[in-house]
């Protein structure tokens, strides 16, 4: 591979994962604690969208506690399944764009 070549193909590299990085907003995912009582959604970059709460849970003052705990718990669920989904959605955008390199790591690229 001549080294015009290898630098079009970084410069087109480099472009797809800019897109793809700008349509991480489009994507999400949706974390449940408590059997489904408290749900968090979250974008693929990483902001929270939306939070729904059983009517329920908030009848009575003794279970804000057990609220913020399922708050918590939702949101971590919608995080880490965000960050697989992001980085399929980053795998997908450059694909047949880079070689199959041992070592190499584009999670830090998000």
């Amino acid at each position: 591979m001549d080294m015009m070549n290898m630098f079009g193909k970084m410069k087109e590299v480099q472009s797809r994962m800019q897109e793809a990085q700008a349509t991480l907003s489009t994507i999400s995912e949706t974390g449940e604690a408590g059997a489904g009582l408290v749900r968090v959604t979250v974008n693929g970059l990483k902001n929270v969208q939306n939070v729904e709460i059983d009517p329920d849970l908030l009848k009575s003052a003794d279970d804000r506690e057990m609220l913020q705990d399922l708050i918590v718990a939702a949101t971590n669920k919608a995080m880490n399944s965000i960050d697989a989904k992001a980085k399929e959605h980053i795998r997908q955008a450059t694909q047949g764009l880079l070689p199959n390199i041992p070592g190499l790591n584009l999670d830090g690229l998000m």
